[in-house]
């Protein structure tokens, strides 16, 4: 018997110890990181509503109870007595039952309603027919992503299952590595933004922190073939841990599993939908350029089947000798500061990924209270000495004045905006702004995928500010259904007729004007002086947004027609910046961040920012506060322990 099966029949034990003589424990499995315990009677272990808590703090594991095939009641009576224990209000959309783990996945608009207090309605729908209800958001907006994602991994339930348990048993394998230390890997965004990517190794373990790409710059990859990372094998790596879907984090993860990795992705769900979403346009965006796509669509739907999302806060063995922990890091959907809890209280990792520190009209500010950090990797976006952006209602002010001096002129907003997070910040002031009356009633055009990111922000609220969470939930104040949102569908028909139109505001991707829908925008209303191109995102170092920025006012372009051959266009529109809607925290923010962490980490990696960013900040927090801090190059390695 393996170790693993021994660790199983010692849990097995543990649970019958604690559960009522009359409850038969049939079966006890690891799934990822959770012990799924079979049961001939769930109902019975649905009436104690404290016994899996019980179970889950006396074993220190997450636990799902799972009913034998044989108890449960037929799906036809089942669907109608689940009906019957839900409130109408819950405006459940769906019913799915899958036999095979005994599962009913209930799909409605208000989850909390078919959750109940305490999980209450879930327990007592146990109770009634024994299934085991899993519960998902229907979507105010529709979303082609969600649905995609939610139908692939119902065709792929059996082979997920199999990877899964294949995973459970890979985390909680008996420790070989008699050494114990800490290794920090730099495979990319170090003195530099974008292909993020780091390898976190012990004697144990190897875990791949993002892999991104870096924009405006292709070719530029992660350093993926060294030793520590895929020089060795890609099954050299024990897990992935994504936080958050921008590309310069997640776009060549896909890479993983044409190399061969097949193990786990660990990252919010949201994360795990826009990373679909994003990952896909970057093939097609590739191809329309005629580049050749570094995979093919077929490794994105492997990285959603290999996913296992986490919610913030659960605390969750991801290996022999590590524990993962995400926390909200108030950039965009589903981001989060990653925090590692390696040995027994051996050492403690964060990394913070891309972060906002204050309070957004979307998010709530980035988390940093941890119970113990060592060693924090930071990002340095805007690390630099003069970094300080101005206060949202600042920016806000900016760029409602923007908009009135260009409606004055007759002219059109065009507003170059990544689909994920800016655009859905934007959207919300100028929805107040002309519900106030503070700009005038005009179309808003939403093109790229900036309609379809916002359809999934709607399907994941709870990932939102308190506030905007109850408007979403009331249909007639949800601010993203507001009249003037009008989708673009990608015709250049429909774009023409925009441009020929009157005044009017145009949100659309690629935020860095590094190719996209803006191009055709660029060439449609980029000769006439009355309208203006505002910038309102980070623009990187070679992009074309970045030049812009600097005063090129003669840009490439490609036209139709031409076979891909170059033209330059002539801009005559004027051009500003409005700053304070980066997703990214400035430098007071970053300051901040470190400052309110309890108790401060010992050592600071200063990364993802150009070289002065990140040698600024991290001068200033060794100064400021007495701590080592470092701003390292890509492929250096630091050990700890």
């Amino acid at each position: 018997m393996s170790a693993v099966d021994k660790q199983l029949e010692q849990i097995r034990d543990e649970i019958e110890q604690e559960v009522p003589p009359d409850i038969h424990v049939s079966d006890v499995k690891y799934e990822g990181p959770e012990v799924v315990v079979y049961t001939q009677h769930p109902k019975e272990f649905a009436q104690d509503g404290d016994l899996v808590r019980r179970l889950a703090s006396k074993l220190r594991k997450r636990i799902t109870v799972r009913p034998d095939p044989n108890v449960l009641t037929p799906p036809s009576e089942a669907e109608a007595a689940i009906q019957n224990v839900i409130p109408d209000e819950a405006g459940v959309t769906d019913l799915d039952f899958h036999a095979d783990t005994g599962e009913v996945v209930i799909e409605a608009e208000k989850p909390g309603m078919v959750i109940g207090r305490h999980g209450s309605t879930l327990r007592q729908i146990t109770q009634e027919v024994g299934w085991t209800p899993e519960v998902v958001r229907t979507p105010p907006i529709e979303s082609a992503t969600v649905s995609n994602v939610r139908n692939f991994l119902k065709q792929e339930r059996e082979e997920r299952r199999d990877i899964l348990e294949r995973v459970g048993r890979q985390i909680h394998r008996e420790e070989m590595a008699d050494e114990q230390w800490v290794r920090i890997t730099t495979l990319g965004c170090c003195r530099e933004v974008g292909r993020a990517a780091f390898i976190l190794s012990t004697a144990e373990t190897r875990i791949l922190i993002d892999c991104g790409d870096k924009p405006g710059a292709e070719g530029e990859v992660p350093y993926l073939q060294v030793p520590e990372a895929l020089g060795a094998g890609a099954t050299n790596i024990d897990a992935v841990v994504l936080t958050h879907a921008h590309l310069d984090h997640s776009a060549l993860i896909p890479l993983l599993f044409k190399y061969g990795y097949d193990g786990p992705i660990y990252c919010t769900e949201p994360t795990r939908d826009l990373m679909g979403l994003l990952q896909l346009d970057y093939l097609d965006v590739a191809t329309k350029e005629g580049r050749t796509p570094p995979y093919q669509s077929e490794m994105v739907r492997e990285a959603i089947k290999h996913t296992i999302p986490l919610e913030y806060g659960d605390v969750t063995d991801i290996a022999p000798d590590v524990k993962l922990t995400l926390h909200n890091a108030g950039h965009i959907l589903g981001s989060a500061v990653s925090h590692f809890h390696i040995g027994d209280g051996l050492y403690n990792v964060a990394f913070s990924g891309d972060i906002h520190y204050d309070d957004t009209r979307l998010f709530n500010g980035a988390v940093n209270d941890f119970p113990r950090v060592e060693t924090l990797v930071l990002e340095s976006t805007y690390g630099g000495r003069n970094d300080y952006q101005t206060d949202q209602e600042d920016s806000e002010r900016k760029l409602i004045d923007v908009i009135n001096r260009t409606a004055d002129d007759g002219g059109k907003v065009l507003i170059p905006a990544f689909a994920v997070g800016r655009s859905q910040e934007i959207m919300l002031v100028l929805e107040k702004a002309m519900r106030n009356g503070e700009i005038p009633e005009m179309p808003v055009h939403l093109d790229g995928m900036i309609w379809e990111a916002t359809a999934i922000h709607t399907t994941y609220p709870e990932y939102l500010r308190d506030e905007l969470q109850n408007r979403i939930f009331h249909d007639d104040e949800n601010p993203f259904l507001a009249d003037q949102f009008n989708h673009i569908d990608g015709g250049e028909d429909e774009r023409q007729e925009v441009a020929d139109g009157g005044p009017c505001i145009v949100l659309s991707t690629s935020g860095m004007v590094t190719g996209g829908p803006i191009m055709s925008w660029l060439r449609h209303v980029g000769t006439e002086p009355e309208s203006r191109l505002v910038f309102v995102g980070y623009q990187a170092q070679g992009t074309l947004g970045r030049r812009i920025q600097n005063g090129w006012d003669e840009i490439p372009i490609n036209t139709r027609g031409n076979h891909g051959r170059g033209e330059t266009l002539k801009l005559e529109m004027d051009v500003e910046t409005v700053d304070g809607f980066s997703g990214h925290a400035d430098r007071q923010g970053l300051e901040n961040f470190v400052k309110t962490m309890n108790p401060r980490p010992e050592k600071v990696l200063c990364v993802h920012g150009d070289e002065r960013s990140v040698q600024d900040l991290s001068s200033a927090l060794y100064h400021e506060y007495n701590m080592r801090t470092f701003a390292p190059k890509n492929l250096e390695t630091f050990r700890f322990k």
